[in-house]
């Protein structure tokens, strides 16, 4: 990977649709994935492994999974502990993920357990992920703010990073869980983690709460990260975390990314196309701020070519 490719993982199909009040079916589901496929998005976050009571629009992941097109795209699934991971183990899904907060009780309104417990849930699967061989990675939730406690200060994140990495965590995602990082705080934060860790091993997640997500993903960009989550037509929001909105739209990412010359590979006609979809199928996603304009864009140069 060079410093000009930037890595775009679609989370839309997960954390995109957990949160929406229609729940769509299996068949949908993967209609939505198959249309992020059509646009060459090289990585996809296609289900949870989860109970369906809890979340029900993520019911029948593993079903899914036996059904998601060929050919090389890094799809992972949600894993919240052990019965989790041996679900996603059994459907071979390629990555699995952990979600661990930096705030206490985030955790324990999202995981039903304290950050200490939460932690070593997560050394256990990790444990058992490398016994394994199977890729697990592991989202630090609410790297900035929590809804309950506020601010989290740079030193928490780090300390669990590394505490993370040193279990075996095979990548680590940073998650602006809602929204309420600020650009300068994201390029601090994420230049620290970059000189500690190295920006191959880092992701950033961010919302778009507060209009910042792009922002912030640029911010992060100029850190060194190279690897970022975005949602098709900015669908998105946490059911554990209040005041989340949607994550930033992937074709804002996208757009922002190739005018400013890195390479992302992905066919903007077909994303665009698949943000009209999510748009269908949702009846909430409004796509991104860009979208009216990308649209026009291309039906001129459809045009004129």
């Amino acid at each position: 990977m060079t410093t000009k490719t930037v890595i775009i993982n679609d989370v839309g199909p997960r954390d995109g649709l957990q949160n929406q009040p229609k729940v769509l079916t299996l068949e949908q589901r993967l209609q939505l994935i198959k249309a992020l496929r059509t646009a060459s998005i090289p990585a996809i976050e296609v289900g949870a492994f989860v109970s369906p009571k809890a979340v029900p629009a993520m019911a029948g992941t593993g079903e899914l999974v036996t059904q998601l097109p060929s050919g090389p795209c890094a799809y992972s699934a949600l894993i919240p502990n052990q019965k989790g991971y041996e679900l996603g183990k059994e459907s071979n899904i390629p990555i699995m993920s952990l979600v661990l907060a930096a705030s206490n009780t985030m955790n324990e309104k999202n995981i039903r357990q304290s950050t200490k417990e939460g932690f070593m849930t997560c050394a256990k699967v990790l444990q058992q992920a490398k016994s394994d061989g199977t890729h697990v990675q592991v989202y630090v939730a609410t790297a900035w703010a929590c809804p309950f406690e506020g601010a989290i200060t740079e030193d928490s994140v780090i300390s669990l990073t590394d505490r993370l990495m040193t279990a075996g965590a095979k990548h680590i995602v940073v998650a602006d869980t809602i929204g309420a990082a600020h650009p300068e705080q994201s390029y601090l934060l994420m230049s620290r983690l970059v000189n500690e860790f190295g920006a191959n091993q880092l992701s950033c997640h961010f919302h778009d709460t507060r209009a910042m997500g792009l922002a912030n993903v640029y911010a992060a960009l100029q850190a060194g990260i190279r690897q970022f989550d975005a949602s098709i037509g900015g669908l998105g929001g946490c059911p554990f975390a209040p005041g989340a909105s949607g994550n930033v739209a992937t074709e804002d990412v996208v757009m922002m990314l190739e005018q400013m010359g890195y390479e992302t590979g992905i066919d903007m006609p077909s994303l665009l196309n698949a943000s009209d979809l999510a748009i269908e199928l949702t009846g909430t996603a409004r796509g991104g701020k860009a979208k009216a304009w990308l649209e026009k864009y291309y039906a001129q140069s459809a045009l004129a070519g």
